[in-house]
């Protein structure tokens, strides 16, 4: 009976362990769940851009730079952890239409941007490298962080490090260490290499910050919001969207009302 118990004991550690492994090696594909777009793609949207590579670390970032006359500044986005610029890039029309630059990259190992994601210091690393490349071409009070979902993070480390004007967060979570806790309860959370704890410096923020986040967001609960926007000292507009889903807000009317709030109404073609 003894030995019975203690081979079900091993037993169960070891499928415990080798779970625990296992989630630990594929959790890049987990978070990032990168596409690839080959070198000769082509990505037609309905307003102008210029494609541009940053170099980083032992890759480099593939980012398209939509520019108007006379901009009033510079929407610098980060999209979240699905797609590559060929299916975000309509995004930057919302931004243009108000007479911003709009700079979106695409994370290493994503769309063309090359490279392996390997630690969450690598990240924030490509991240600044985004923020001083805009920084050469735009002042401080030009830009705009936008940050959906995944991209919140970056974003928000960035206001916290540096002075832009405004920071936009789309459905931002509080940490991805909270997320994979309620995915995965029975994982020890130090197996976790990209906690990006954003709760840990967003009070550090002294910029205007708006929020953006759906009440029935089924990917990272409308409460992530709240509990973020408590740990804010800067002027805080938070928007309920009643019903919205996760990065959606471009479907309802009280996100465009707030862009012109923020940006100015759209302008009419001359």
């Amino acid at each position: 009976m003894i030995v019975a118990l203690q081979y079900s004991l091993v037993t169960i550690l070891f499928g415990y362990g080798t779970l625990c492994l296992g989630l630990y090696l594929v959790q890049e594909q987990l978070i990032f769940p990168n596409e690839y777009d080959p070198p000769d793609t082509r990505y037609s949207f309905s307003r102008a851009f210029e494609e541009v590579f940053i170099p980083v670390a032992d890759a480099r970032l593939h980012a398209l730079w939509f520019r108007v006359p006379d901009p009033k500044g510079v929407v610098v986005f980060f999209h979240g952890n699905g797609g590559t610029l060929r299916t975000w890039g309509h995004r930057a029309i919302a931004f243009v239409d108000r007479g911003y630059d709009v700079f979106m990259v695409d994370y290493r190992s994503y769309g063309q941007s090359t490279g392996r994601i390997q630690s969450e210091v690598q990240l924030f690393a490509d991240a600044r490298a985004v923020y001083t490349w805009v920084r050469e071409h735009y002042r401080d009070e030009q830009i705009v962080l936008y940050g959906s979902s995944l991209g919140t993070s970056f974003a928000s480390r960035l206001a916290a490090e540096y002075q832009p004007r405004l920071l936009i967060l789309e459905s931002p979570f509080y940490s991805v260490e909270e997320l994979a806790r309620r995915r995965f309860p029975w994982a020890p959370s130090t197996l976790l290499k990209y906690p990006l704890r954003s709760y840990s410096w967003i009070g550090q923020i002294t910029c205007p910050v708006i929020i953006f986040h759906g009440t029935a967001d089924q990917v990272v609960p409308f409460d992530h919001s709240e509990r973020l926007a408590a740990h804010l000292t800067a002027p805080l507009m938070f928007y309920r969207i009643v019903g919205g889903n996760h990065v959606d807000t471009e479907q309802y009317p009280i996100y465009h009302q707030a862009l012109d709030i923020a940006l100015g109404p759209l302008r009419q073609p001359e």
